[in-house]
Formats: structure tokens, sequence, C-alpha cells
């Protein structure tokens, strides 16, 4: 996510995900906590068992940007295919 993020490099995402991953991301960049990503449409929610602590917005279909905050900072992010 960081070469997407930094470059627009669209290796290793879906191509017709960029539009919504660069704007979930700037998004993401601003926030201070996962609450502020509960946005119309992103479906903000926490996640269970081994990945408890994280949260997931959806994309697009099964696929969700997933993240956890240090502090005031989002860490960990990954776009993954929940099924």
């Amino acid at each position: 996510m960081r070469q997407f993020y930094e470059t627009g490099s669209k290796a290793g995402i879906i191509a017709d995900h960029a539009k919504r991953l660069s704007l979930l991301l700037v998004r993401l960049d601003a926030a201070r906590q996962p609450q502020d990503m509960d946005l119309p449409g992103t479906r903000l929610h926490p996640l269970k068992g081994d990945m408890d602590g994280f949260w997931a917005v959806w994309v697009s279909g099964n696929w969700r940007l997933t993240f956890c905050f240090t502090g005031s900072d989002a860490d960990d992010v990954d776009y993954v295919d929940y099924h």
C-alpha cells in the first residue's frame, strides 16, 4: 500500500480499486483514531481473532483496507481479500 500511496503505482492492487483506495488512504493519513474512518459507505468495523485491535473499511466486493492505530497514527495498513 505504501508504494501505491506514495507513487500511484497500481502494482499489487486491482486497477479498478485505485480511485477508492486513494481516497481511503488520504483519509486514513489524516485520521487520528479509527472512528475518523467511519464515513458513509466505508462500513468501518473492528476485526476479531488474530486481527484483534485492527479495523477494516470496505473497498469493493470482498476487498478491505485494514489498519490499526499506534497512538494517533495508522499502522500496518493492508489491502486484503476477506474471502
